[in-house]
């Protein structure tokens, strides 16, 4: 869709990827992959308070999820994109665990065989995640501006280039 878009790319708002859902709970907290970039994290830290929850930088930026993300291809032509990933501050359990939790999955399952829904699953965590990224797309819809680019964002002057012009 990104590279053979129905519509014109500078009418596409913003792009909002739904992966890796949290599977293991309800958190106090959120993290924005690729922080930092664009005003969608302001919306979504701003969505996310109103859950009672933080939104916060990536733990990891070192394993470069925003680099390896579906969300990637509509950055790279210089549409907004939020991701959000699961928090590590889960409710009713110890400090540490959701850093557990993680580090397990990534070791045992990520890209592998075991990699598969599982009964013991606590969703709720998932469904908040869900709501959040549809209160920011609600956001969206009924907002009078577009998210943009932070300076500096390796994705600004693409997308400052097609809001000027009649681009694809």
């Amino acid at each position: 869709m990104a590279a053979h878009p129905l519509y014109p790319l500078r009418t596409t708002l913003a792009d909002i990827n739904i992966d890796i859902l949290n599977p293991w709970g309800r958190t106090r907290d959120v993290e924005i992959v690729g922080s930092g970039k664009s005003t969608l994290d302001d919306i979504a830290s701003r969505e996310a308070a109103a859950q009672g929850r933080v939104a916060k930088p990536d733990s990891h930026p070192e394993r470069g999820y925003f680099y390896r993300g579906d969300q990637l291809q509509f950055a790279r032509v210089g549409v907004p994109v939020l991701w959000i990933k699961t928090g590590t501050e889960f409710v009713g359990r110890p400090q540490g665990h959701g850093d557990q939790k993680i580090s397990d999955y990534i070791a045992r399952d990520y890209h592998q065989v075991t990699d598969t829904v599982r009964a013991d699953w606590d969703l709720s965590g998932a469904v908040e995640d869900v709501q959040l990224l549809f209160r920011v797309g609600h956001a969206l819809a009924e907002g009078n501006e577009y998210p943009q680019w932070k300076p500096g964002a390796e994705f600004k002057a693409i997308r400052d280039r097609s809001m000027s012009s009649d681009l694809r």
